[in-house]
């Protein structure tokens, strides 16, 4: 059997591993510019004249890299050392950062933000993968809220933080204030960071890179151009990235029997990784929704500006991520039965009220929405997080972590999709009844809103269903498979 990574013995209980720190504040940097561009359009449609649509590129093509090169992470993992794998996502990452910074012509940033992305897609696994294999169980709960800061807060915080920026300068001061801190993480991370683990022998299968690679970036490209007018493209490519995805399922169920599949998909074998990775999916489909439509209603129908639409929202944001290191601890307490059945229950509530959106609702009502439904969401993560990913045994943490944000881009993907369809018809409807733009853009909204409200009941169901703890702990060896009579449960 190939080398296993070997988890610390003695990772003390009131301390996070400096490995661990360092790659919680790396990935922060770098999942912030999945979101810092959303108020840079504007500006970036004057200075290289392009049109929105050409520019909102700069955030699908981010996705589109992200959601092609995550599932490719589980191998890489295997077969690279920590420090290798952290030299090179943020060494990627910071070129194109300073391609960006420099970036002569618009084509010239959109492959920048390109190579961006690639960077980014490889954080996420290796802070994930190397967390559950460092820290001992009992203290999982307190550290992975930790790294609630860098997955949950950074998108949130993204479209504040640009705001401010655009305010003092060009959009270049976006990528120019990111570079240097990039290069101070990556050199001191660097000089810091010890190897967890042993790497593994193995050759990739390119066949199943390709077929990951037009499945999930063809399904996620096709579920961003839904609400555009034009169905019958968006379904075309959709189809084709699912036909895609089943070939590539099956491919790996065939490499898992006679090679190394890119994706391990034992990991679905686990009931409770497999309901975890539900519930987050669907979570982030309503956490992603309403991030979508809360600036098209402050910004469209409101009046405010990029920059006081980020302060509004930037609140609920900061909450998110002072409270993980809090739900942590009570995880290691209590379990997570008292912190995910009120925090589903809270993102049903905060989204209900805002299914109840007029022309002057206050704006003390939005933000307490705003900030019910972060608060909720890092009661949610947390503990979802921690079970889901410790209900795998350690040789396939790489592979599990890599699904998780496989399936947190297309569930992004999908939640985009669907509200801004569902608003665009809706608000499509009323104006062909003769409502005039900013009702019918209303009812758009609150339509849109609903959808997002019965998202969060599934998330509620989903987390009646979930245990408190795991049940026993994983063995390191190979397990035995569990049941997959509720895969889809």
């Amino acid at each position: 059997m190939s080398a296993l990574p070997t988890p610390a013995r003695e990772a003390p209980e009131t301390r996070t591993p400096a490995v661990i720190r360092w790659l919680v504040l790396a990935t922060f940097i770098v999942i912030l510019n999945e979101t810092v561009m959303i108020n840079a359009i504007p500006r970036l449609m004057a200075d290289f004249g392009v049109t929105a649509r050409s520019a909102q590129w700069l955030s699908t093509a981010f996705m589109l890299t992200m959601a092609a090169v995550i599932p490719t992470t589980g191998w890489f993992l295997q077969r690279v050392s920590t420090r290798t794998a952290f030299a090179t996502a943020m060494g990627v990452f910071a070129s194109g950062t300073l391609l960006a910074t420099l970036a002569p012509t618009f084509e010239v940033l959109l492959a920048a933000r390109i190579v961006q992305a690639g960077g980014t897609a490889v954080m996420m696994p290796l802070l994930m993968t190397t967390l559950m294999t460092v820290v001992p169980e009992h203290d999982r709960g307190r550290v992975m809220g930790n790294v609630t800061l860098a997955i949950s807060v950074a998108p949130a915080l993204g479209p504040a933080v640009s705001g401010v920026l655009l305010q003092l300068g060009s959009w270049r001061l976006i990528f120019a204030v990111v570079l240097p801190i990039a290069l101070a993480v990556m050199v001191f991370g660097m000089s810091r960071l010890e190897n967890v683990g042993e790497p593994q022998p193995g050759a990739i299968d390119w066949t199943s890179v390709v077929l990951a690679a037009f499945g999930f970036g063809g399904l996620v490209y096709g579920l961003s151009q839904f609400g555009t007018g034009d169905l019958s493209t968006p379904l075309l490519i959709v189809g084709f990235g699912v036909a895609a995805i089943v070939t590539f399922v099956l491919r790996q169920l065939r490499l898992q029997r006679s090679g190394t599949p890119l994706l391990d998909l034992r990991t679905l074998t686990h009931t409770i990784y497999r309901r975890s990775l539900l519930l987050m999916s669907v979570a982030f489909m309503a956490m992603l929704g309403s991030m979508i439509l809360l600036p098209l209603y402050l910004q469209d129908l409101r009046g405010l500006s990029p920059l006081e639409t980020g302060l509004l929202v930037m609140p609920g944001g900061l909450a998110m991520g002072l409270l993980g290191p809090q739900v942590g601890r009570v995880f290691d307490r209590l379990g997570g039965r008292p912190l995910v059945v009120p925090g589903s229950i809270g993102i049903m509530v905060s989204l209900v009220v805002l299914t109840q959106v007029s022309l002057t609702t206050p704006y003390a009502v939005l933000l307490g929405a705003h900030m019910l439904l972060m608060v909720s969401l890092a009661g949610l993560f947390t503990p979802v997080f921690t079970l889901g990913l410790g209900a795998v045994p350690m040789h396939l943490y790489s592979h599990a972590s890599s699904l998780l944000g496989t399936l947190q881009q297309v569930a992004a993907a999908f939640g985009t999709a669907l509200v801004v369809t569902v608003m665009s018809s809706r608000a499509a409807q009323l104006a062909g009844s003769g409502a005039d733009g900013a009702e019918a853009m209303l009812g758009g909204l609150r339509w849109a809103f609903w959808v997002g409200a019965a998202l969060s009941l599934v998330v509620v169901v989903l987390a009646l269903r979930l245990p408190g703890r795991l049940p026993v702990a994983v063995e390191e060896s190979e397990p035995e498979p569990e049941p997959c009579e509720d895969l889809a449960a």
